[in-house]
């Protein structure tokens, strides 16, 4: 029962999600990007008890893909923010 309830939860975030980055408009991305990096960052710290303080090899490894996962996350986020940035910097002729 308990985990139905977990995945009705995850389902209902993943539409939630979609739904509400779909309606994001271009402009507001790179801010949008940067606090989401942000929120993948309390995710690591997350991921890094879960995987640290549970007794099961399940737990373990879920932590251990939570935090592979969410470090992806940071590191893409911020590669596509630095280029988007970049695109907004002057061109030095040589």
């Amino acid at each position: 029962m308990e985990l139905i309830l977990l995945l009705f939860i995850f389902t209902l975030a993943a539409f939630l999600g979609f739904e509400l980055v779909s309606k994001v408009p271009s402009q507001l991305h790179t801010p949008l990007m940067s606090g989401s990096n942000a929120i993948s960052g309390i995710t690591i710290v997350g991921a890094l008890i879960a995987a640290g303080q549970v007794e099961g090899n399940l737990s373990k490894w879920l932590g251990f893909a939570a935090l592979v996962l969410a470090s992806i996350n940071v590191v893409g986020g911020y590669m596509v923010t630095n280029r988007m940035l970049s695109m907004f910097k002057a061109k030095q002729n040589d």
